[in-house]
């Protein structure tokens, strides 16, 4: 019974946790750029929420699966939304194209110091 109503309430708060990743998209969508978005802050929370899911997966833990999967959902969207409104040095340029997804994954890991300005 315990385990159930903490279950219930691990769901309601992991929903919010969700929603704040959503929220910070849309923000972005309607600001018209991600200038201001940390890409740092994305790849931790991505990199948590898969270790969260491969735990949730191996204890085999109905809850904490569930909450996972919706907030690595909305997590994906928010990097993807970050990608496509992320200030690129060339935008504007008739002949700019947007580096691939990949490119701009590595080049989010990298240092300032140490990457290339995309």
């Amino acid at each position: 019974m315990l385990k159930t109503i903490i279950g219930i309430l691990l769901i309601i708060t992991g929903l919010f946790d969700a929603y704040k990743y959503s929220f910070q998209a849309q923000k972005i969508i309607k600001v018209g750029t991600a200038k201001g978005q940390s890409r740092k802050f994305i790849n931790c929370a991505v990199i948590n929420d898969i270790v969260r899911m491969t735990y949730a997966i191996v204890i085999k833990d109905l809850y904490l699966l569930a909450i996972n999967t919706i907030a690595f959902g909305c997590m994906v969207y928010l990097l993807v939304i970050t990608y496509l409104y992320y200030p690129y040095r060339g935008r504007g340029l008739n002949n700019f194209k947007r580096p691939n997804f990949i490119l701009y994954f590595i080049n989010s890991l990298l240092p300032n110091r140490i990457r290339k300005r995309l």
